[in-house]
């Protein structure tokens, strides 16, 4: 049997920090500055030199020690949210959702909500019939929808020109509390796991580098509109030969086969499949190193290779990432 070849250490710490810092700052889609500052500072104390896309996407580049097609991994860190579509006559607020989830998955959340004069309000997603003690049991039977929600803004106001006076209005970005924190053996428990976790894995594998060269260039794209479907379309260099999508891997009963524990390739999602070489080898890579992983199909997902295939990237992609349980809700994943 062939000798596992020596990887570089991966400092554990480093990306528990990593991951913790970077789920706990507020970056909902289409609102995306502040978490790109952070990684774009963090990457330049790795030194490693950064740019932005015309679109406002963080690109890095690592020098290879042999020349060839380049290599990219992209990761994003924008993440599921919603703004104020409306502010109702008794002063709440009726959201739109940023990103694809379930209603019933942010009921009793708590949020902020972003202004554009750059106050923040904090309050609390709220069915429009949660008192039991005023609608009884109606609440329990009313659909989870943008019309039965609304946001108890922290603030005294009973109607719409009050919460107008605080300089609320429609067009507010709106962040949901991560709830970000460390949990029993090794857990790490958040919302924006996806994709936090990956983009933390990304600044951990420059630190486990260090002064060593990847054998080609190689791209880090941290992508800014991964949930909106449109992240890394016709954003990469043109000399790109391979892509592959660093984001977190679904869990369910029945139809997947991922695990907290493990890395996931996955050889197809809704877009269709990611290439079977590329796919392959990476296969043989955590099989030749002695990575736990798993194959998997998501029947609904969407990748930013998935995006950068559709906007005409003539190069092969994979996916992978680590397993995380209840996506797009209150995830979990494990160190």
């Amino acid at each position: 049997m062939e000798p596992k070849a020596s990887l570089p250490s991966v400092d554990a710490e480093y990306l528990r920090q990593q991951v913790m810092a970077l789920c706990r700052i507020a970056s909902p889609t289409g609102m995306t500055e502040q978490s790109l500052a952070y990684v774009e500072q963090e990457l330049a104390s790795l030194g490693l030199p950064t740019h932005r896309t015309g679109k406002g996407a963080l690109l890095a580049i690592l020098s290879g020690s042999v020349a060839g097609p380049a290599r990219a991994l992209a990761a994003h860190v924008d993440t599921l949210g919603a703004m104020v579509s409306y502010v109702k006559p008794n002063g709440r607020l009726q959201l739109t959702q940023l990103g694809g989830y379930s209603w019933n998955t942010v009921e009793g959340e708590y949020c902020t909500v972003h202004t554009f004069g750059g106050r923040e309000y904090t309050g609390t997603i709220l069915l429009t019939a949660t008192s039991v003690h005023v609608h009884g049991d109606r609440g329990t039977k009313l659909e989870r929808n943008a019309e039965t929600m609304e946001v108890r803004i922290d603030a005294r106001t009973d109607s719409d020109d009050e919460t107008r006076a605080l300089g609320i209005g429609v067009g507010d970005f709106v962040s949901l509390d991560p709830r970000a924190c460390l949990a029993g053996e090794g857990f790490i428990k958040s919302r924006h796991l996806d994709d936090k976790a990956g983009v933390a894995c990304l600044l951990g594998a420059v630190r486990a580098l260090g002064a060593r060269a990847p054998r080609v260039k190689t791209y880090l794209f941290i992508s800014n509109f991964e949930e909106t479907g449109h992240g890394a379309a016709g954003a990469l260099p043109a000399d790109t030969g391979e892509l592959v999508a660093v984001d977190m891997a679904a869990i369910g009963e029945g139809y997947q086969t991922s695990d907290e524990s493990s890395v996931t390739v996955c050889v197809k999602d809704s877009s269709g499949p990611y290439d079977h070489g590329l796919s392959s080898r990476l296969r043989h890579l955590a099989e030749k190193h002695g990575i736990p992983y798993k194959v998997d199909i998501y029947r609904h997902y969407g990748s930013d290779a998935s995006a950068a295939l559709r906007a005409g990237g003539q190069f092969r992609t994979a996916l992978i990432g680590p397993g995380v349980d209840a996506s797009h809700a209150f995830e979990r994943t494990h160190e």
